[in-house]
């Protein structure tokens, strides 16, 4: 049945609060402009790491682009391939080093790891190498 008559109450008029900030932004390049999308798990990656200035593989899968040529951070490389992480080097000081081959070039290249990257895939890939000789092999040639 049909509502018959009712006039609406009239509210009291309350001051509006702005509108609070929104993170996505409906255009081409993504949601936070800081924000980098993982290639390989398709997470979203922020470019804060702690340990190193510059973030350049994501803390989960620990896969890369190719995107600096000499030095990091310089983001002035062409390819622009996906890096699979073949290993893990340690520097004389104890600091561990992701090494990524590039698919598309197969240049390989060290870099540093974050204190967020996920620690159980470090571990494992730490003990690749004990499984498949010829990683250990172009790993030793690299450095």
């Amino acid at each position: 049945m049909p509502r018959r008559g009712r006039k609406p109450r009239a509210r009291a008029q309350a001051p509006r609060r702005p509108q609070r900030h929104k993170d996505v932004l409906h255009r081409q390049g993504g949601h936070r402009a800081n924000d980098f999308r993982c290639v390989g798990c398709r997470l979203d990656v922020s470019l804060d790491a702690p340990g190193t200035t510059h973030r350049n593989h994501c803390p989960n899968c620990l896969v890369s682009l190719h995107v600096d040529r000499r030095v990091p951070g310089d983001r002035a490389a062409d390819c622009r391939g996906r890096m699979e992480a073949l290993s893990v080097s340690a520097r004389p000081d104890g600091e561990w080093m992701i090494i990524h081959q590039c698919l598309s070039c197969g240049e390989l290249s060290a870099n540093r790891i974050a204190g967020d990257d996920n620690a159980l895939v470090l571990v494992r890939l730490v003990l690749k190498p004990l499984r498949d000789n010829s990683i250990a092999h172009r790993v030793l040639l690299t450095l």
